[in-house]
């Protein structure tokens, strides 16, 4: 009854929450490209072909490695270490740590409050996201006493940030993980039965999963590349045609999108998505996603976020791209406070 109580609350504030003016996976070849079927008929989807980009040094440089984006997370926590905590939530195939970053001003203790998290780096190929969210966490760190928008976020909404999902795979400068499975196609799925399969789930698909159950969070994100875009459930449909295909709180996850989409600096002014929004079905469908299992398995209402229409674009555009996404990380965040308007009004 909780849960339910605070799910209402939450779809009531962002229908009243202003709009402030100021890519997922990228990969979305048709199903027939993605595998083999099974004897039931099912696509073979999680396993990628290997004709993928190369991705050159020249690419890679000016991106943290895997150890020196641990490096950030711990120094992050130790000059933040009032504001925030550091925690792992598992290993990926070769065994390197999934770290959270998490903020509030009550680190480590159950409030409340509603609950976001971040996720970059669900494809090995997209590494913008894995940096936006160190810049996001230093950002709120530098200004949690000098920016209103910081304090009203630290106070009152608690934040977990896990900057990479695919480490193994960004290692490797491919999609996948060292499994070469694509993560956002792992997940159980109502249109896939295939995803039911416990025993191949992805280290790392487990990892998120047991997160989200014990955590219970109200709203999040992942960052990906490859589009200009902020994508909304349903990801699939039933007889895998492209199409609109509504979950039960549409409407409310469309006004998500639109805060991220008119926060963003030029998101909006799509001319191949209106309002730089999109339905994943009507996009194109795909199957095993992170943001329909979020909503169904964990009342988590999750966006898919294409970030840059480049999936690894030069170092040197990273301050820029900051810049563009910024206001669309903070105020879609801060939309989760208008349940405490609600609250207040009841």
């Amino acid at each position: 009854m909780e849960l339910c109580s605070l799910r209402f609350a939450f779809v009531l504030a962002l229908l009243l929450y202003p709009c402030f003016a100021a890519a997922r996976g990228g990969d979305r070849r048709p199903i027939s490209l993605l595998g083999q079927m099974d004897d039931q008929g099912w696509m073979l989807s999680r396993h990628l072909l290997e004709d993928q980009p190369l991705i050159t040094d020249d690419m890679v440089s000016g991106y943290m490695s895997n150890s020196e984006l641990e490096m950030a997370i711990k120094e992050f926590g130790r000059r933040c270490s009032n504001i925030s905590r550091v925690y792992s939530i598992g290993k990926s195939v070769n065994s390197v740590p999934l770290w959270v970053i998490e903020i509030s001003d009550k680190p480590g203790k159950d409030e409340a409050g509603p609950s976001f998290k971040f996720i970059g780096n669900v494809h090995g190929d997209e590494p913008v996201g894995r940096e936006l969210l160190i810049r996001l966490a230093n950002w709120l760190c530098d200004n949690y006493m000098k920016d209103s928008l910081a304090m009203l976020i630290v106070k009152h909404v608690h934040l977990h940030i896990l900057p990479t999902m695919n480490p193994d795979g960004f290692a490797l400068r491919r999609r996948g993980n060292a499994n070469n499975v694509d993560l956002n196609r792992d997940f159980p799925d109502q249109f896939y039965p295939l995803n039911d399969r416990l025993e191949s789930r992805q280290p790392e698909t487990r990892a998120i999963m047991n997160w989200v159950k014990e955590r219970r969070f109200t709203a999040s994100a992942s960052l990906h590349g490859g589009a200009l875009v902020a994508n909304y459930p349903w990801d699939g449909s039933q007889d895998t045609r492209k199409e609109y295909v509504a979950c039960p709180d549409d409407k409310t996850f469309r006004y998500m999108a639109s805060v991220y989409s008119h926060s963003h600096y030029n998101m909006s002014l799509s001319k191949e998505f209106e309002g730089g929004i999109t339905n994943g079905a009507f996009w194109y469908p795909i199957y095993g996603g992170m943001q329909d299992w979020n909503y169904i398995h964990g009342g988590c209402f999750e966006l898919t976020l294409e970030i840059s229409d480049v999936k690894w674009p030069k170092s040197t555009e990273l301050p820029v791209l900051w810049e563009y996404n910024r206001l669309s990380m903070l105020n879609l965040m801060a939309s989760l406070l208008k349940h405490l308007l609600w609250q207040m009004i009841a």
